[in-house]
C-alpha cells in the first residue's frame, strides 16, 4: 500500500459520502416472526461499499481504481481503534458488573470450540473437505489462529489454505452477519442481554463493533454496560484464546480429523 493512493481523494471521498447516505437511510426495523431485524446504517454502507468494489464489478473502476480501493483495506484497522479504545474506558466503570459475572466471562472461550465440533464433521462427511477442515474449523480463524496455523504447517499447506478462506469470508461478510444475528437474537428475549455481549467477543474489532452496536441499539438503557461486556469479552478471546486454540482446540481438531476421514472415504466408496 502506498502512500499516493492511501491519501488519494476519491476513497476519502467516497466513504463520506456513503457513510453520509447509510445514515440519512437510518435505521431499520423489520418484523420477522417472533422477533424484529434491525437494519443499521452499517449494513447499507457495505452494500454500498460492495456495489463500487472496482473488483467485482468492473464499472465501478470509473469511481474508484483498483489500486485506490486496495488502500482501503488497511484503513479498517485504524478506522476501528477509537471504537476498540471506547471499549477500554467502559471496561473501568463496569468493572464491578463484570465480577458480579463470574466464570461465565472466562468460560465463554469454550464455547469457541463449537465451531469444530459442529463445524468439522459437516466439512468432512458433507462437504468432503481434506485437511484444509482443520485449518478451517479448529477456531473462529482470527489473526492469533493464523498465527498457529502459519507456525504449525505454513499458510501455503492445506491447513493453510482453509483458515485463509474462513478469514476472507468472516471479514467480508461476518461483520453483517453479527449485526443482524444480534438485533434479531437480542429481539426474541431468549438469552441475558449481557451474554449476547459477551458472544460479540471474537477476537475481531470490527465483529464485535457491529455485534455490539445492534445490541446497545435494541436495548439502549443498557448501552454502557453491553459495551463493557462486549469488550472485556474480547479482551479475553486475544488473552485466553490463543491457548485454548493452540493446547486444546487444534489436538481435538486433529483427533476428529483422523477419525472421521476413513469414513468419508468408506461413504465415497459405497457411492461408486
Amino acid at each position: 500500500m502506498d502512500l499516493k493512493s492511501l491519501l488519494n481523494w476519491r476513497l476519502h471521498l467516497v466513504v463520506i459520502v456513503l457513510s453520509l447516505l447509510a445514515e440519512w437511510i437510518g435505521i431499520l426495523r423489520i418484523p420477522l416472526g417472533p422477533g424484529t431485524l434491525l437494519l443499521l446504517p452499517l449494513l447499507y454502507a457495505f452494500v454500498l461499499g460492495v456495489v463500487l468494489n472496482p473488483h467485482l464489478f468492473a464499472a465501478s473502476e470509473n469511481v474508484i481504481p483498483k489500486r485506490v480501493s486496495a488502500a482501503a483495506g488497511p484503513v479498517i484497522l485504524i478506522a476501528i481503534l477509537p471504537f476498540i479504545a471506547k471499549f477500554g474506558s467502559t471496561i473501568g466503570p463496569a468493572v464491578d458488573q463484570i465480577i458480579a459475572a463470574g466464570p461465565a466471562l472466562i468460560l465463554q472461550e469454550l464455547g469457541n470450540l463449537g465451531t469444530m465440533l459442529i463445524a468439522l464433521p459437516f466439512a468432512v462427511l458433507v462437504l468432503k473437505m481434506g485437511r484444509e477442515a482443520v485449518g478451517a474449523t479448529y477456531s473462529i480463524a482470527r489473526e492469533p489462529n493464523i498465527a498457529i496455523i502459519s507456525d504449525r504447517y505454513g499458510l501455503r499447506s492445506a491447513e493453510g489454505i482453509g483458515i485463509m478462506g474462513v478469514y476472507v469470508v468472516g471479514t467480508m461478510f461476518g461483520t453483517l452477519f453479527f449485526a443482524l444475528m444480534a438485533s434479531y437474537i437480542a429481539s426474541l428475549d431468549i438469552f441475558d442481554i449481557r451474554a449476547l455481549a459477551m458472544a460479540c467477543g471474537v477476537g475481531s474489532g470490527s465483529m464485535v463493533a457491529a455485534c455490539s452496536a445492534a445490541l446497545a441499539e435494541a436495548v439502549p438503557a443498557s448501552r454502557d454496560e453491553l459495551l463493557a461486556f462486549a469488550g472485556a469479552s474480547n479482551l479475553l478471546t486475544y488473552a485466553t484464546g490463543l491457548y485454548v486454540s493452540l493446547f486444546i482446540a487444534l489436538p481435538v481438531t486433529e483427533w476428529l480429523y483422523k477419525r472421521l476421514a476413513p469414513l468419508r472415504q468408506e461413504a465415497r466408496h459405497e457411492n461408486v
